[in-house]
């Protein structure tokens, strides 16, 4: 990604930073491990309440070592997903961020497996 030079200081709104700062990187921002990150485009509303509507861009580190809470980008026989990794006892459940979806235990049988972890999610705010 190629870096956004300064922001202007405006009337209305209080800049993130001045001329005196540098200028944010947003390759570095976004990409912290920049061989194993990648974007998936967002596609349904399962996650719209964890701020990842449909159409958004998400971000998503593999080097990221995956905890109870994460929200993960997997396969789950063989469809891509995303969804909030949570452990329950000694069960792993991905669950949806919205009440009208169900959660999903892994069970041994499914062909599971975590992609990375997503760390940013980019909305596009003119649609």
């Amino acid at each position: 990604m190629e870096t956004i030079g300064k922001l202007a200081d405006t009337s209305m709104a209080m800049p993130y930073f001045n001329n005196n700062e540098a200028p944010i990187d947003l390759a570095r921002v976004l990409q912290p491990h920049p061989n194993s990150c990648f974007v998936i485009l967002v596609k349904g509303d399962s996650m719209q309440e964890a701020c990842m509507p449909d159409g958004c861009l998400a971000i998503v580190d593999s080097a990221i070592k995956p905890a109870s809470g994460a929200i993960v980008a997997a396969m789950l026989d063989h469809e891509c997903i995303i969804k909030r990794l949570v452990k329950a006892g000694r069960n792993w459940v991905l669950h949806p961020e919205n009440t009208f979806h169900k959660p999903v235990m892994i069970t041994e049988d499914m062909d599971f497996q975590v992609l990375g972890v997503v760390t940013h999610v980019i909305v596009d705010l003119r649609k």
